[in-house]
């Protein structure tokens, strides 16, 4: 398989992480040095505090961050930014909050380029000890606001202490006054660098830095070493890791100690190693539940032990001469290796006595390698690497013993992680001899496959990518000699990581070792061909690694054998399904590179395999042996052989016997019965595509009895693993019926036709829709012989499942598989005249349309959603795969109005507001469009189709972002045909809870519009569509709401000189008949409001019964008021207005409160908004009522203040409606007088 052919892409992580290290990468010097400078140079202006302030941190603060990865590219622009921030802290004129602002941008460069580049730059004269330690002495440590300042102070007066006089020399006269004594230099520094070493803040680090350059000096040692060391020693030995100032005071000790013991003299500090070791060890810190503790105090030890040995470099030492790569690779080039010897010479202080401390040190880093946290680990690893340094050659030897006691299986993955990194460390130091890489080797590779089970899931990515880490320090560390024995061994290895890991750290942690292999060692096999296929880039994504690299790489024969040997023993057993899947596939393509090795060897070990009783071994085992025989078949086939040439009658009789063996064990329908069901339905597939030879065996049965049971039994299923047991079971089936149940060529045995059918159609009634589901993708999934003569009665089976009634209306997903099952056959049996129940045919396709279309208005809602979108989403595939096979076949059977009803109902669902649906049917609709094998008959408008939907634009268009959809579906309103299905599905999108699916819907619609403005005749067209679609929509609650949301949009502000406009009076009708009756408050809600009158999307004014225009919106109308629904009707004379007043009046004495206060104010700004609708000598007397009165009082109480307002307004009271004498009725009703009833009534009242 050519990588090429099957490129494969890495996921959304993978691809923004690519994209981050490319950018990283791409960074070569200080591009904002000029804005950097410019932004220095205005704290002068914005140190005040407030906006300005934080916009100046913030920004300077992006800009560091941008370097963090690429620190040294500040290098050359360190100097110039601390002199203009310490310009500022040295100008006595600058306020305090200059002066804190200066080093919290002093503190955020040292953050990216670390205090010890840094500190050279701090002035460090003799005359800045005084003013330094001023500065710090006028600080307050309790202040939270200015920590900063005190971090940078400290570090700046620890350089000072650098100063080569002794301190003395800068006191003077330290007697002041009679009886007053000044604290002397170094008092001063001591006491200052003690008192904040007990600090909480981040000014402790810098506290330690201080004291171990002061307490180091020449001056300071003699008088204050001594008496400090017992001051941190009791500190340490008094405090407690269980609170929380006790955890403060040990970490700031633990620094300081550990940063002396560093920079400090041997000779000065090994008087005091032995007691500050005796009182760390009865600190008992790795007891405490404090990683810092316990990493400061691995660091503490490890400066002790290398205090007690002499600095020395070990002669006895592995020296590989020439490390330089460009030279090595020179002399590979000429066929010459490194010609300089390996020299090992006896350490001439071999018999020197090693002091007593030392084995407890050893001890404690050896511990410390095990601890349970990383960077710990770290720790202890480099301190065994510096300790062995300075040890004899045999006690050196007896460390590396040690650290390989850490690869026990009876270790946690902690020691095998410490393990790694110490081996890693000595290897690179030269102390691990080669004699030692027999042992060593052997645990590494150990390590690379390092996988241990926890529960559900498992511990080990951090053993093998630190094992990873070993082998390429070995890379540096060895010459190629040295390593030639391993070569083979850890190439494969290596290999193996980077493309079977399960963990893309893993994976590039080991490219990277081969690669470093390949560049300096030179011996790897095929090393360079590798390289560019398996890079750091290529092995981030898994399914590439597992399907295509590892084929590629299986070419080599070096690399062939153990990469199967690893999927057979460490991937097709993994606890991860993904990665078990993944191992099968990838075996199934390198069986195709070793196909002898497979069958004799890996086949057999296989099958033992399947009676493992552990559950992933034997679900990875049989997909491994259905994977394997598979690809055996097909390389048969290649040569016209039977598979059975491959496999022997042994292995045969093993893959038979795998389904008796499941079968024996139950089966069930937990997590075991739902992994067999799935491997053994996956085995039945594989085996009948390769042609088993088990013709007339009872073993068909046997098969044919688990794929029924299965599709029996799907609703005791997890519905996390349903679709993909489903899905296998169907393929099985599928394949099984072709190999095995034909009787003839194209004939099926008569009985086994008869048993499937008759049981199939049977299952379709069954009361559980999960049984539906199976039962009718197995009736799709039949081959054509055995529809062949049944055909009609299948479909008719399929189209009862997709019918929606009254008992089944909440079966989605069986209408869904229905539709699919029916699809599918269509494509089976094909198109062949006069022949109903073979294939499709002019007698049976207006009955495949009529499932197909019925199923696309599917609103099926529940819990989940709007479920009913699965089955509109099948129907809309299954129209199109029909059609184009009519199409192609015979496209006369394509009736016109057939066609007509099929793009209109895609129109509709296109324009609609779930984004995959509309996205999905827009794909549909111009694949019909487009279709040109022959090209679809009768699609309506097909030449302004193609100009609004040009071949060109399609592919460049995505359809699920609203903002690109919309704008070109509601073209589709100018096409007659299409407008009403299209419009209907932009009132569903303009009532839609998505805000961009709402606002792009909104604006493309109002587009549309105000490209008609000038046409009356299309805006006539469109407002009698509008209201046909409201009236065939009534009471249907998926509509009614969001078409009174399209009414705002499409008629707000409506004002008519005519006082019988139609339009008006039949959305009166429309909307009083809407509501009547109703209890949903939402929808009188929804009733009431119409729009704004100054709404942003505009507004359209009729002046005539003909013409309409629109009113583009302007930048008034983002806050308008919302004028009721009725209110606005109030603005047409005459009848429309007398029934407008009259439904309010009803409505202010609404049953619910919420409707009558919310009435009241609508009804309030609509008599101030249309001053001609009340006389002016009562509408101040009209607004008081309706503002004064309280509306969510009793209804007595409301009715009479409405019936005051019903004569100021010139209309007739409601009256109250007593029920007749023994009829019982909840509450009386209100209506209005006789005469002035309009034909629709209103709601119910008080």
């Amino acid at each position: 398989m050519a990588l090429s052919d099957e490129p494969a892409a890495g996921g959304p992580e993978e691809e923004a992480e690519e994209e981050t290290l490319v950018f990283r990468a791409a960074l070569e010097a200080f591009g904002e040095s000029a804005e950097t400078r410019a932004l220095l140079g205005r704290l002068r202006e914005v140190h005040g505090g407030g906006v300005a302030r934080e916009v100046a941190l913030e920004r300077f603060r992006v800009i560091m961050d941008k370097y963090q990865e690429q620190p040294h590219l500040l290098d050359p622009h360190l100097e110039w930014m601390m002199n203009l921030l310490l310009d500022i802290v040295q100008d006595q004129t600058s306020p305090a909050s200059l002066v804190h602002l200066a080093f919290k941008f002093l503190y955020i460069i040292t953050k990216v380029r670390g205090y010890k580049t840094f500190l050279s730059l701090f002035p460090h004269e003799v005359a800045d000890v005084e003013p330094v330690l001023d500065l710090v002495t006028d600080q307050n440590p309790k202040d939270h606001e200015t920590w900063e300042t005190r971090y940078m102070l400290l570090l700046w007066l620890s350089v000072t202490c650098l100063i080569p006089f002794d301190f003395s020399r800068l006191d003077g006269n330290l007697l002041t006054q009679p009886g007053q004594t000044r604290m002397s230099i170094m008092d001063r520094i001591l006491q200052i660098a003690e008192s904040y070493l007990i600090v909480s803040d981040k000014a402790r680090d810098a506290a330690a830095v201080l004291m171990s350059r002061f307490i180091t000096r020449p001056d300071v040692k003699r008088s204050k070493m001594a008496e400090f060391l017992d001051w941190s020693l009791c500190n340490l030995a008094s405090s407690s890791f269980q609170t929380l100032q006790g955890v403060i005071t040990m970490d700031g000790m633990l620094q300081a100690l550990a940063q002396i013991f560093k920079h400090g003299k041997r000779e000065d500090c090994l008087p005091y190693a032995a007691t500050v070791l005796r009182c760390l060890d009865d600190c008992k810190l790795p007891e405490s539940n404090q990683t810092l503790l316990r990493k400061l105090g691995v660091k503490l030890v490890q400066r002790l032990g290398l205090t007690f040995l002499k600095p020395r470099v070990a002669a006895w030492r592995y020296q590989r001469g020439c490390r330089s790569l460009a030279a090595n690779l020179q002399l590979l080039a000429q066929g010459q290796s490194e010609q300089k010897p390996l020299i090992l010479t006896e350490d001439a202080d071999e018999d020197d006595d090693v002091p007593e401390g030392v084995e407890s040190v050893i001890e404690q880093l050896l511990v410390g390698l095990k601890d349970k946290d990383t960077v710990v680990r770290w720790s202890a690893a480099k301190g065994i690497g510096r300790m062995a340094g300075r040890l004899p050659k045999a006690l050196a030897d007896d460390v590396v013993g040690s650290v390989l006691d850490c690869f026990s299986f009876q270790e946690t993955d902690k020691a095998w992680h410490g393990g790694c990194l110490a081996l890693a460390e000595l290897g690179r130091r030269g102390l691990l001899l080669p004699s030692r890489l027999v042992d060593v080797v052997a645990v590494i590779l150990k390590a690379l496959t390092y996988d241990e089970k926890r529960g559900s899931c498992s511990v080990g990515t951090n053993v093998r990518d630190a094992a990873c880490y070993v082998c390429w320090a070995f890379a540096r560390a060895y010459e190629p000699r040295e390593l030639k024995p391993f070569v083979t061994a850890i190439s494969s290895a290596l290999v193996i990581a980077a493309v079977f890991d399960r963990d893309i750290n893993c994976r590039r942690a080991a490219s990277a070792a081969f690669q470093e292999n390949v560049g300096r060692q030179g011996t790897f096999p095929h090393g360079i061909d590798i390289l560019t296929t398996a890079d750091y880039f290529a092995v981030g994504n898994r399914t590439n690694c597992f399907l295509v690299i590892s084929v590629y790489i299986a070419g080599f024969p070096e690399y062939t054998q153990p990469m199967i040997d690893h999927l057979v023993t460490m991937k097709i057993n993994h606890w991860d399904g993904v990665i078990r899947e993944l191992a099968v596939k990838a075996l199934h393509n390198l069986t195709q590179r070793a196909p002898e090795y497979s069958a004799t060897q890996v086949f057999p070990r296989l099958l033992s395999m399947t009676l493992s009783p552990d559950l992933h071994t034997r679900h990875g085992s049989i997909l491994a042996c259905a994977e394997v025989a598979y690809a055996l078949y097909k390389l048969a086939a290649q040569e016209n052989r039977p598979v059975t040439d491959h496999l022997d009658e042994q292995a045969v009789q093993g893959l038979k016997q795998i389904h008796q063996q499941v079968c024996v064990q139950p089966l069930g329908v937990g997590l075991g019965g739902e992994l067999m069901r799935q491997a053994v339905c996956v085995l039945i597939e594989k085996l009948s595509l390769s042609k088993m030879p088990f013709q007339g065996d009872t073993i068909i049965d046997g098969w044919q009895w688990l794929i029924n049971d299965t599709l029996g039994c799907l609703h005791l299923i997890s519905s996390h693993s349903r679709q993909q047991i489903k899905d296998a079971a169907v393929s099985a089936l599928a394949t099984l019926c072709s190999e095995y149940y034909m009787k003839e060529p194209g004939e099926a045995d008569p009985a086994i036709q008869e048993k499937l059918i008759t049981q199939y159609l049977a299952e379709l009634r069954s009361p559980e829709e999960m049984t539906r589901c199976g039962f009718s993708l197995a009736l799709g999934a039949l081959p054509g012989f055995l529809l062949k003569g049944r055909l009609q009665q299948v479909l008719a089976g399929l189209r009862a499942v997709t019918h929606t009634s009254p008992e089944d209306v909440n079966f989605p997903e069986s209408r869904r598989d229905g539709l699919k099952a029916i699809a599918r056959i269509c494509q089976t049996v094909g198109v062949k005249p006069g022949a109903p129940d073979e294939a499709v045919c002019r007698e049976n396709v207006s009955q495949i349309y009529s499932a197909l279309l019925g199923c696309m208005n599917d609103y099926t809602t529940d819990s989940r959603g709007d479920v009913g979108g699965w089955v509109r989403k099948a129907a809309m595939t299954g129209l199109m795969d029909v059609t184009l096979l009519l199409a192609r076949s015979q496209p006369e059977l394509i009736e016109a109005h057939i066609c007509e009803r099929i793009m209109c109902c895609v129109a509709q669902q296109a324009s609609e507001k779930i984004d995959r649906f509309r996205a999905h049917a827009i794909s549909v609709f111009l694949t019909l469009l487009h279709f040109d094998s022959p090209p679809i008959p009768h699609v309506p408008h097909r030449g302004e189709l193609e100009k609004l939907f040009p071949r060109s634009d399609v592919a460049s268009v995505n359809w699920n972002a609203p903002s690109q959809a919309f704008s070109r579906v509601t073209q589709l309103l100018g096409l007659p045909t299409y407008r009403y299905p299209v419009l209907l599905g932009l009132v569903v999108s303009l009532g839609g809870l998505t805000e961009s699916t709402v606002r792009h819907s909104t604006q493309s619609l109002f587009e549309y519009m105000k490209g008609v403005q000038s046409d009356p005749q299309a805006l006539g067209s469109f407002s009698r569509t509008l209201l046909q679609i409201f009236e065939d929509n009534l009471l249907n609650d998926r509509t009614e709401l969001t078409f009174f949301q399209t009414e705002e949009v499409c008629v707000p502000g409506l004002v008519c000189c005519s006082s019988s406009h139609p339009f008006a009076v039949k959305l009166l009708a429309l909307c009083k008949k809407e509501i009547k009756n109703s209890k949903d408050v939402q929808k009188l809600l929804s009733a009431i409001p119409l729009c704004d009158t100054h709404a942003c999307t505009g507004t359209v004014h009729m002046c005539t019964q003909t013409h309409l225009w629109l009113r583009a919106p302007g930048p008034h109308c983002a806050h308008g008021s919302a004028l009721p629904r009725f209110c606005e009707m109030v603005q047409f004379p005459g009848n429309v207005r007398r029934s407008a007043l009259l439904q309010l009046c009803l409505l202010l004495c609404h049953r619910f409160p919420l409707i009558r206060k919310s009435t009241a104010s609508q009804v309030y700004e609509t008599l101030l908004t249309y001053s001609d609708v009340v006389g002016a000598d009562v509408l101040d007397e009209v607004v008081t009522v309706l503002s004064d009165t309280a509306w969510d009082a009793e209804l007595a109480v409301v009715r009479e203040q409405r019936n005051r307002l019903c004569d100021l307004l010139g209309v007739p009271r409601p009256q109250l409606l007593m029920p007749d004498p023994g009829v019982c009725t909840p509450k009386c009703q209100e209506c209005l007088p006789a005469p002035h009833l309009p034909p629709t009534s209103g709601p119910r009242a008080g």
